[in-house]
């Protein structure tokens, strides 16, 4: 407490340096409670889940004690019986309660058997141990009398078994000391052999007990020493020692420096003898033309596969170049395979066909007026309703079978039969129209059959020319010789005017494929329009694939290049003027400043100018000053990120003039007057 300057008291606290004329209460202390832990309550989960007869409720008890009743079926969960079910919960309880007393019941009677059991047993027992303490007095009483007559005996018997003991002992004794003989003799003999077998090593390697020895010929012996014993080169030098420590070779080195060095030399040249010896057993034991034919028929599954796709994924394999001289070989091997392949392609697809009509003709479903998507359903169990792989040959396979094989014992058939017969008046007439019928349809069959080969023979032979015309031939005449050793071209139906159309527009796919292949080399080495010919690596180009395939010399390749330069220019010339045609800071600015005066009505209105701004002191601006003030330079600054621009970088005064004329070619905009 203090004293104002007036003399009125008042009071400060020193803590929160706070000051009242009222005099403050007391601060009580706040004693905190103390928070008891609750115990962590349990989940409450299901514990025996019990059906209710004649329902679909179960009556569930929980972990903790509770019972609720639940519905399978509505997963419906209720805490009380409901009223469905309270009559049948009664009865259940009821006879649960009835259950339990029985049990009860029978517990109690199986523990007073057992109690009963349990004092007869122990009455048994009492009388057994009088029956035993019986006799055992009787025993003692005849013990005693014959003790009497048996004190003679004694003497005698313990004379006898003092002699016999004596003998006994001596007997060990002599026991004892011939065992000893034995091993002293066993292990003199032992000692003698171990000798013998040391000089006869000593003999073998015709070493002396001291012999003055070089390191190089220390080491060799203690090479020779390592392989002897078979040291795994693959272990360290700690784990292989315990194995060779013992041999006197191993102290001719003079120091465990040197021993190491040894060991790490002979760990390095027995690692590379073992592997030349797996590589070698390797070659041994595989045939690389197997190798090759089993990389064949795993990889190659089509007939359109090409040599270079293939060559390309497996070059780096020991399947792939293991086997052959060199590429020409594997690449004539690769084509046999492929005819191999055509082969048996088309001999399973003539199979399928085969089978696929014994299917239906056994089947036994198929009727004249049968629907496809009612038969798929019953044979599509079937492995050779499978084998044909497509479903539109499946179904048109179907219709042929049909038209062939028709059932004339349908009611369908029937019915058409006499009516035919009505209108022909004869059976035989009928018949006849049945076989024409069969004729047609085989004839059509045939046709179909007939045009459907011709176009696999058409992509065969377009597949064969594209594997055989990878090569320098570019000339019917040529490849025809080739072409004539398989047998898909002899058999073809194709006339020769369509043999060399497919021929000339399979080269010139070729040639196409190719070409863009050696123009992505000159994208990827010429990234800029000023590239000349001599930046690019020729050299390393010629040896390249489409160069190769293309048959270009360097003059050749000069030539292409330049017309691909040419190509680009003029593509990156057409996207110059797209890019000014697309501007719109190009386009607004250059028409605006093709108007003359100050606009059409002397200027253009501003909002709230000054009176002394504007060109003709009247508050607007001369939009064509502004336009005129925009030159090429501002122009430039826009266009000068875009690609389009760049790529004339190197005729910048030439693209400067281009942009001038695009300029200058624009006209003013049309202005709308308002009346």
């Amino acid at each position: 407490m203090h004293t104002g300057p007036a003399g009125q008291p008042y009071y400060f606290h020193a803590g929160t340096r706070e000051s009242t004329y009222v005099r403050p209460l007391p601060a009580f202390p706040i004693i905190p409670q103390a928070i008891v832990p609750q115990p962590q309550k349990k989940k409450d989960k299901p514990l025996v889940k019990t059906p209710i007869p004649s329902t679909e409720w179960l009556r569930v008890k929980t972990t903790e004690g509770n019972v609720f009743y639940s519905h399978k079926a509505r997963k419906q969960s209720v805490w009380t019986v409901p009223e469905e079910i309270k009559d049948a919960v009664e009865a259940f309880e009821r006879a649960e309660e009835h259950e339990e007393a029985q049990a009860k019941q029978q517990q109690e009677t199986k523990e007073k058997e057992v109690e009963k059991l349990g004092f007869e047993e122990e009455q048994e027992l009492k009388r057994i141990k009088a029956e035993m303490q019986g006799l055992a007095r009787v025993e003692e009483e005849d013990d005693e009398e014959e003790d009497e007559g048996e004190d003679d005996d004694e003497s005698e018997e313990e004379e006898w078994q003092r002699e016999a003991a004596a003998q006994l002992a001596t007997e060990a004794e002599e026991e004892k000391k011939r065992l000893e003989e034995e091993a002293k003799f066993a292990k003199e003999a032992e000692d003698a052999e171990a000798m013998k077998m040391q000089e006869n090593e000593r003999s073998q390697l015709n070493m002396p007990d001291r012999v003055d020895l070089s390191i190089e010929e220390a080491k060799a012996l203690f090479k020779t020493l390592l392989r002897e014993k078979d040291i795994s080169p693959l272990h360290p030098w700690d784990t292989s020692l315990p194995l060779f420590i013992s041999d006197p070779r191993y102290v001719l080195l003079p120091s465990v420096s040197a021993r190491r060095d040894a060991f790490d030399e002979y760990c390095r040249d027995r690692a590379r003898e073992l592997r030349q010896q797996n590589v070698k057993k390797e070659k041994a034991e595989a045939n690389p033309k197997e190798e090759y034919e089993r990389l064949l028929s795993q990889d190659v599954k089509s007939t359109r596969t090409s040599w270079s796709d293939f060559r390309r994924t497996w070059k780096k394999d020991r399947r792939f170049y293991g086997w052959g001289r060199d590429d020409r070989e594997r690449e004539k091997r690769f084509k046999e395979y492929l005819k191999e392949l055509g082969e048996k392609k088309r001999i399973a697809a003539e199979k399928a066909e085969v089978d696929f009509f014994a299917l239906l003709r056994e089947s036994g479903v198929v009727r004249s007026d049968s629907l496809w998507k009612d038969v798929k359903r019953k044979v599509s169990h079937d492995a050779r309703y499978d084998a044909v792989g497509s479903s539109s040959l499946r179904e048109e396979l179907f219709q042929t079978f049909l038209k062939a094989h028709g059932s004339s014992s349908s009611h369908s058939t029937s019915n058409r039969g006499k009516d035919e017969t009505g209108k022909n008046g004869t059976e035989e007439d009928v018949e006849q129209m049945r076989k024409e019928k069969k004729e047609q349809a085989l004839k059509e069959r045939e046709q179909k059959v007939r045009a459907e080969r011709s176009r696999m023979d058409a992509e065969i032979g377009r597949s064969k020319m594209g594997l055989n015309l990878e090569e320098d031939a570019t000339t019917w005449e040529s490849i025809r010789p080739q072409l004539q050793t398989d047998p898909r071209f002899n058999n073809s139906p194709l006339p020769v005017n369509q043999q060399l159309r497919l021929f000339h527009a399979h080269m010139s796919q070729l040639q196409m494929k190719h070409l863009a292949g050696l123009h992505s080399l000159f994208q990827a080495h010429a990234p800029s329009l000023a590239t000349p010919f001599s930046a690019l690596p020729v050299e390393s180009m010629l040896k390249s694939l489409p160069v190769t395939k293309l048959a270009f010399d360097t003059h050749g390749l000069q030539q292409e290049y330049d017309k691909w330069q040419r190509e680009r220019t003029y593509e990156c010339r057409k996207a110059f003027d797209e890019m000014l045609a697309e501007n719109s800071f190009v386009e607004f600015w250059g028409r605006l400043g093709k108007i003359g005066g100050e606009g059409a009505e002397g200027g253009v209105k501003a909002d709230d100018l000054g009176e002394d701004e504007g060109e003709g002191f009247g508050g607007k601006v001369d939009m064509k000053a502004l336009a005129k003030s925009v030159d090429l330079s501002d122009i430039e600054k826009v266009l000068k990120n875009d690609k389009r621009y760049i790529m004339f970088e190197h005729v910048a005064a030439q693209r400067e003039r281009w942009l001038r004329d695009y300029v200058a070619g624009l006209t003013a905009p049309k202005l709308s007057v308002h009346v």
